[in-house]
């Protein structure tokens, strides 16, 4: 089936369906036409937590309901009825927007410029040395977001809330909600949020009569305080209440598409599409990426994620609260000197204050002078989600940006938008949602205006349609910017129609044919990387196809948002055993949480002959923060360079992929990665047999809620070798113990030998 005209789309369905080009498995899409793509010579050769607190807050009301109606998802005979208005159509066509075709980095001259990590670096053996010297932190462990009664806080929830909590487990799903891992548990809840919340809607209540109720039993609850119930049912009741007011969505359909693997894959034909190919044939693929030439000409890339600035962070607050962000004055006074906020920041839920981004950005232009160009992969706002406006987060990104001008002036910089940078966060209508009060207008006009700072005008158009674009950075090397907003599964707008928002995987797909029409290699930067679970999967599923067909021209992609320092493996979907792309997940500079700030530093192939594209280094930059506040001033460092640290010849796809394949098997150089992977956090958590699977299955992963594909041989490997590894203890232990009675006789008196097993009967 082909895509959909945008001006003569038929809908039957009472779900709203975004016009594209992309095509829809949905049975009630009846025209087709064939997009246009362009020809070979061608001229013209681009944290999100907030709102599952509903789902808490309407999971513990349901041991309150006695009306079995309230129960969809168990009695799915019940149905609401929907009252739908279709909305007015919107065109847009992708061949007819202006394209960046003159490059726009003029490279600088940097004479005596090496890249050291290719030979031979002592410094990395003394920063190791230095970390090893490192002391404990005495941090306490992860808490969850409301007093724990056995932990002895001294709450006592009365018994029918407690029956209630104990009923949902409540802080099970907190905890999964907090760290994108989800269970049936998280799926549980979900199920009985979504089927209450869609009771009574169903009931007539008015929005204002739900948003009280989410805010009352939120309080009473002791779900939150009293200000974040309230502000979270104000900032996200409204935009839920009015998305579920117009699908026509089960319970579990609802939570199938948020959760995924968490919560049964229900297939729904309202949210499975595909996107349409150029019938062009793909090049061949070469049998593995010829490896950078030493010594060649290259670019020093900065990749900075995360920021998460808060104008608010006061040094001494309660840095132990009970909201999803502390270290400010509304946090109230620390009960103990320990639970203080930090001069420089904290490991428990804080953001960045401004004098620790005042302070890496002035060391990173004083250390790094030789930049080329500079990545920046979104988020700028803090956690505060509870308690954010526009007027607050367009002040934000104005600081931010006018700071960066400042700070590294005429270095050309290229910026994908995060989940944090709307209010409330993850709200991201689609275009086709164009009125005045919701419309996401406000956030992508503001961003052409301080993006264009650093980018050309043609990128005007898809900046204000989608926050992407495509620039062309030297002759025969393109970089786009991707909206991974479009993907993330907390963005309520989705549930009215998931296919292709804003055109934007097909505005792709014609971007990367145009540059492989035009032997153009590709970079991708975006925010939430594609294979994590915050990203659909229909959506994941689309662009795993996409980065497959154009192997040969993107070469390679970058991301943030996880907060923590990894990767994530694509490989060709026929073929698993060939490795055909590489994604890499900037650290975030937010501490948020139990991590030290970082960034990174890239080493890319640059303007030669032979030149390839390809990352030929990578370096991680961190502050220790606890030695930060201890004494007062911050010492960044390079952590590890990527090669040296994982003795890699290149890093090409192949040589990632051989890496994944040494953690599963290497404990030792898993460990090794595991620290790099929290930054060298003194507050990180020991990891178990279940965390390295999880570990290694997400950078094997691409494509996202799509473990059992991509896993399944790694997670037995790692379940044999966690066996082996307790069975050598055991016998370890045993042979020691017996090494240690070498003058006892080999049998006992009772003629047992030393590993026979006895069966005593103790029994009456």
């Amino acid at each position: 089936m082909k895509p959909v005209p945008q001006s003569q789309a038929a809908y039957s369905s009472p779900h709203l369906v975004e016009p594209g080009v992309a095509k829809s498995k949905s049975p009630h899409i009846m025209t087709q036409q064939q997009p246009p793509w362009p020809s070979p010579g061608s001229s013209s050769s681009s944290n999100p937590r907030g709102k599952c607190w509903l789902i808490l807050v309407l999971m513990a009301v349901l041991p309150m309901v006695p009306d079995v109606g309230a129960l969809p998802f168990l009695f799915s005979h019940i149905k609401p009825q929907i009252n739908w208005t279709q909305p007015e159509m919107e065109s847009w066509v992708i061949e007819e927007q202006p394209r960046s075709i003159e490059p726009h980095l003029e490279p600088v001259l940097h004479p005596n410029r090496t890249h050291r990590a290719l030979s031979s670096d002592s410094t990395d053996a003394e920063f190791l040395q230095r970390l090893v010297s490192m002391r404990h932190n005495q941090t306490a462990s992860s808490r969850m977001l409301w007093y724990d009664v056995a932990g002895g806080d001294g709450l006592v929830y009365p018994p029918f809330v407690d029956k209630a909590l104990k009923l949902l487990n409540l802080k099970q799903v907190a905890f999964e909600i907090e760290n994108s891992v989800m269970s049936k548990v998280t799926c549980t809840a979900c199920r009985a949020g979504a089927g209450m919340l869609q009771h009574q809607i169903q009931s007539g209540k008015t929005d204002a009569e739900l948003i009280r109720m989410i805010t009352d039993y939120c309080t009473n609850l002791n779900i939150q305080s009293a200000r974040v119930c309230q502000g979270v049912a104000q900032l996200f009741g409204s935009e839920l209440i009015y998305v579920l007011k117009r699908v026509n969505l089960s319970p579990d359909e609802l939570c199938s598409f948020v959760i995924g693997d968490g919560c049964a894959d229900v297939y729904n034909p309202y949210h499975e599409w595909e996107v349409i190919f150029p019938p062009v044939p793909k090049p061949p693929r070469l049998a593995d990426l010829p490896i950078p030439m030493e010594a060649a000409p290259f670019f020093k890339v900065l990749h900075i994620s995360d920021t998460h600035y808060d104008p608010h962070y006061a040094e001494g607050s309660n840095a132990d609260c009970n909201e999803p962000l502390c270290c400010r004055l509304s946090s109230g006074r620390p009960a103990t000197p320990n639970a203080a906020a930090g001069k420089w920041g904290d490991y428990r839920k804080c953001d960045t204050p401004k004098r620790t981004v005042d302070h890496m950005l002035s060391h990173i232009a004083e250390t790094h002078k030789d930049i080329d160009y500079i990545l920046w992969t979104g988020d700028l706002p803090p956690h505060d989600v509870w308690n954010q406006t526009k007027e607050e987060n367009l002040a934000i990104i104005k600081d931010t940006v006018k700071q960066m001008v400042e700070m590294f002036p005429g270095v050309p910089i290229f910026p994908a938008l995060g989940n944090h940078e709307s209010a409330p966060v993850n709200s991201f209508p689609p275009p086709y949602v164009n009125q005045v009060d919701i419309s996401i207008s406000w956030l992508y006009d503001e961003l052409d205006i301080q993006w264009r700072r650093w980018l050309p005008q043609s990128v005007t158009h898809t900046v204000r349609r989608g926050a992407f674009y495509s620039v062309l950075v030297r002759p025969g090397f393109r970089i786009i910017s991707l909206n991974m907003n479009y993907c993330n599964n907390k963005n309520w707008w989705l549930l009215l129609n998931s296919t292709d928002p804003a055109t934007e995987l097909q505005w792709f797909i014609y971007e990367l044919q145009s540059a492989e029409f035009s032997n153009e290699k590709v970079h991708v930067i975006g925010h939430i990387p594609p294979g994590h679970s915050d990203c659909l999967k229909v959506w994941s599923r689309n662009f795993y196809k996409i980065i497959s067909r154009y192997e040969s021209t993107v070469t390679a992609q970058f991301y943030g948002h996880t907060h923590y320092d990894e990767f994530e493996m694509f490989y060709d979907p026929h073929d698993l055993n060939h490795p055909n792309g590489i994604a890499y997940i900037g650290p975030s500079v937010s501490p948020y949480y139990d991590l030290n700030p970082g960034y990174r530093i890239y080493y890319v192939d640059g303007d030669h002959d032979a030149t390839t594209r390809l990352v030929i280094d990578h370096e991680s930059w961190i502050m220790n923060l606890k030695e930060a506040n201890l004494y007062g001033y911050p010492i960044w460092y390079k952590l590890y360079t990527a090669r040296a640290a994982y003795n890699m010849k290149a890093l090409r796809p192949s040589d990632w992929n051989n890496l994944l394949n040494e953690l599963t098997n290497n404990q030792e150089l898993f460990e090794l990665y595991y620290k790099y992977y929290w930054k060298n956090s003194p507050a990180r958590p020991t990891c178990d047999a279940e965390c390295k699977k999880r570990l290694i299955c997400d950078c094997r992963s691409g494509r996202s809620h799509d473990r059992k594909h991509f896993c399944a041989e790694v997670e037995s490997k790692i379940d044999e070798e966690s066996s082996k590894s307790w069975k050598s203890w055991f016998y370890k232990g045993l042979t020691n113990s017996a090494e240690d009675r070498t003058e006892e006789p080999a049998t006992t008196t009772d003629g047992y030998g030393p590993f026979d097993v006895v069966i005593v009967n103790v029994g009456g």
